[in-house]
């Protein structure tokens, strides 16, 4: 299948990019992500470095890795994955994206139980078939981490092309070490996230979240 069979804008990809948090048990071929990963590499990278190393689980290496993470306990991340304390207005939108996540479970703020189970699927990739894990060399400073961003997103709009759904997960550096020692990664790479692939249970009303974006006055300045 080639893009030009997809038939998606590029609009219609921005537009319908999910965090999806609960999927469906059909795969995705090795074969297909080789080919969404082989087409990301053309996003932006300063000085073409290229700074992205990705490790796939697809099949049995994510029932293997299933099995090692559920009994690992987090360990801590190697970064701030929020600046503390957050202040306006990122504050509002951080707290105003979660309350509208779990209202769509019917989650109600007093219930921690439930979020906290809530959030442990992200464990469990939400159900998704395959991963990656993005690793940086530790060397790398922040305008590499920027390319890590572009990466990312560009493959992320090409699998909406593809018909395929994603959801990238910092959650994963908090397992640093065991994701690192399950792919065989070298201590010189940093985690920076994950990445759930596959596609979206159209019935689990967790999907149905789409996150609000402040307008762009409050953020652009026309000079």
């Amino acid at each position: 299948m080639t893009p030009a069979d997809w038939g998606v804008h590029v609009r219609d990809a921005v537009a319908t990019r999910r965090s999806i948090r609960q999927f469906t048990d059909r795969p995705v071929p090795d074969a297909t992500i080789r080919d969404l990963l082989e087409r990301a590499s053309r996003a932006p990278s300063g000085g073409n470095l290229q700074p992205w190393r990705i490790y796939v689980l697809n099949g049995d290496s994510m029932a293997r890795f299933r099995a090692v993470i559920a009994d690992r306990p987090a360990t801590g991340g190697e970064y701030d994955i929020y600046p503390s304390p957050l202040w306006e207005p990122y504050r509002t939108n951080r707290y105003s994206n979660g309350e509208q996540l779990y209202a769509t479970l019917g989650i109600g703020r007093e219930d921690q139980a439930a979020r906290l189970d809530q959030f442990a699927k992200n464990q469990g990739f939400f159900g998704a078939p395959a991963a990656l894990f993005c690793f940086i060399d530790r060397g790398m400073g922040p305008p590499q981490w920027s390319d890590l961003g572009m990466f990312l997103q560009t493959f992320m709009l090409l699998a909406r092309e593809a018909g395929i759904d994603t959801c990238p997960q910092e959650f994963w550096s908090v397992h640093h070490a065991s994701v690192r020692e399950f792919v065989g990664a070298p201590d010189a790479e940093l985690l920076f996230c994950g990445m759930a692939i596959g596609h979206a249970d159209p019935a689990a009303p967790v999907n149905t979240l789409v996150s609000d974006r402040m307008p762009v006055d409050d953020w652009a300045t026309f000079v």
